[in-house]
């Protein structure tokens, strides 16, 4: 029974974390980009600092009419959010936010496991994109593909250069194993594999696929209401779940200066908000990728320095054993 009852506390405390982290992403995201762009309008919903935007936009998207084309897959088009949003619920219940077993489920390939399921979240927008019955949302779609392919490489090699310092692909064991000298020799991994994310989550610079003032936001054009909102929510997911992942894998997730032990937790929380806030910052400063950057850089320019980093990686192994 005191087994059934820890698993049954782990899973509540996924899903509550998993239903409050997006929202309050969200929210920051409107506040951040008001500041840095003088927006007025979103600070003053509610009063103080615009405390009820996010609210506000909660009740636009459930009064909005919800809308399938005549000539959509209605089955498809109906799931196509579900699938997007899911994985990064169940990419949760993997990811330690602290010491002594401080996770979800801890899994032996941990690190397979969070790659290949936040891959999946990308088949939401392929099935969005096929089922809408719209050359825009098709167009979208087959960008998505491509995004996807030319940054799930670069992805994958720096995950594995960490896992082969730390010798396991547990991803508490990758944290036990992290020492503060690694950071140096392991940075240009946690860019790129910061960048991939970025990339594959679709944000902004490499928000070709949703380019709202090409395509018409891509291939959620014909969405509306909740499951419009669904989508959005699925973005700030795969930022938390993203930035999570690069501060367990190449910041040491739970170790900091001082309370490893105690204030664990913090730390990590600390260091995926501020992660957080550069992925606000960039949307805010940089252009949209041309099709043709976004592909360049993966190919020419993330793939060889993930190649790079793992011969750096086995080098140094080699050495210190």
């Amino acid at each position: 029974m005191s087994d059934a009852l820890d698993i049954a506390l782990r899973l509540i405390a996924v899903f509550v974390a998993f239903l409050v982290f997006p929202l309050v992403i969200g929210q920051t995201e409107h506040k951040v980009m008001a500041h840095m762009q003088g927006r007025l309008g979103p600070m003053y919903a509610g009063g103080f600092h615009g405390w009820a935007q996010l609210v506000a936009d909660g009740v636009k998207f459930a009064q909005k009419e919800d809308i399938v084309p005549a000539g959509a897959d209605r089955r498809i088009f109906q799931l196509a959010p579900a699938v997007a949003l899911l994985p990064y619920l169940l990419v949760l219940v993997a990811i330690p936010i602290g010491p002594h077993n401080a996770v979800g489920q801890n899994l032996d390939a941990g690190i397979f496991f969070v790659l290949a399921v936040m891959g999946v979240g990308v088949l939401g927008s392929l099935m969005a994109g096929w089922a809408s019955a719209n050359k825009f949302s098709l167009l979208g779609g087959l960008r998505t593909a491509a995004q996807l392919l030319a940054y799930e490489l670069p992805m994958l090699l720096a995950a594995a250069s960490v896992a082969m310092a730390a010798g396991t692909l547990s991803l508490p064991g990758i944290v036990e194993a992290f020492h503060w000298w690694w950071v140096p020799w392991q940075i240009v991994g946690g860019v790129v594999f910061f960048t991939a994310g970025l990339a594959e989550l679709q944000r902004p610079p490499f928000d070709m696929p949703v380019a709202d003032s090409e395509i018409i936001f891509g291939a959620y054009t014909e969405y509306t209401g909740l499951r419009f909102a669904l989508f959005l929510l699925a973005e700030y997911a795969g930022i938390v779940v993203l930035c999570a992942l690069t501060s367990v894998l190449f910041l040491g997730g739970w170790h900091g200066p001082f309370g490893a032990d105690g204030l664990g937790w913090l730390w990590t929380l600390l260091k995926t908000a501020i992660l957080a806030f550069g992925v606000i910052w960039l949307r805010v400063t940089y252009p949209r990728l041309r099709e043709d950057q976004l592909q360049k850089l993966a190919w020419t320019v993330l793939i060889p320095l993930a190649l790079a980093q793992i011969a750096l990686t086995g080098v140094i192994k080699v050495v210190i054993s």
